[in-house]
């Protein structure tokens, strides 16, 4: 048990360049308690005791503002910046190595008492305000951008951005053992279509210009009428 609390106090450390003694990660850090008080409710739920498991789940979201259903299971070295808003559904899977920002939430889009949550591989960044919704994976190494809705599986070392969300990174380079947390520094492939276009349309509008500069430069090609001469009667 102390190993496991320190490895969550060292999370939040390699994670999160603000924070300055393990006695403000006690205190003032909701994901470190969060993750804390699911332990617990998990640990209820497995052994049958729902209501309990419940509760504590209850007063965990009461607290901290981050709701994670106790029948979650979650690996090792888990960390929730901020952590408001966060939504994390009962069946959801979350690997080893994963950060969730504020405003994340893990939904499922049945009523069916099934799998009906996402599970995330291992070293998985999911940026702030992101919806994953469905009983899909996302891959080891997956980034998902803020804002973004992901409603089908993304494969391993990618990265996802948009309404709805597109892969816009496949099978990417591999980071390093920890969790990449550049998730603001992501492509847009909106303005990179869009950027396109108007370099499509800047070089018509210069081939057009050609064109209308040789037709102005070259000759009608018709002969000139010779003058006629006058009759003196005329």
């Amino acid at each position: 048990m102390f190993a496991t609390l320190k490895e969550d106090i060292q999370v939040v450390f390699d994670r999160d360049p603000a924070v300055r003694s393990v006695l403000e990660v006690y205190f003032c850090y909701p994901g470190f308690h969060a993750v804390l008080l699911h332990r617990v409710s998990h640990a209820l739920w497995r052994r049958k005791f729902y209501f309990l498991g419940r509760l504590v789940s209850h007063l965990a979201r009461f607290m901290t503002g981050i709701e994670i259903h106790p029948g979650a299971k979650i690996g090792k070295g888990f960390f929730i910046d901020h952590g408001m808003g966060v939504v994390i559904g009962e069946t959801a899977e979350i690997g080893d190595n994963c950060t969730l920002y504020h405003g994340v939430t893990l939904g499922g889009t049945s009523w069916a008492k099934e799998k009906r949550h996402p599970t995330l591989g291992n070293n998985v960044v999911v940026g702030s305000g992101a919806k994953i919704l469905g009983p899909f994976k996302v891959g080891d190494n997956s980034k998902i951008g803020s804002n973004s809705v992901v409603v089908k599986e993304v494969p391993p070392n990618s990265t996802v951005v948009g309404v709805p969300g597109r892969i816009v990174i496949s099978d990417g380079q591999k980071p390093e053992q920890r969790a990449d947390l550049e998730h603001g520094q992501l492509p847009d492939p909106e303005a990179k279509a869009i950027s396109c276009l108007f370099d499509q349309i800047r070089a018509l509008e210069i081939k057009v210009n050609k064109l209308t500069e040789k037709q102005t430069e070259k000759p009608t090609g018709k002969p000139v009428p010779a003058k006629r001469k006058m009759n003196k009667t005329e």
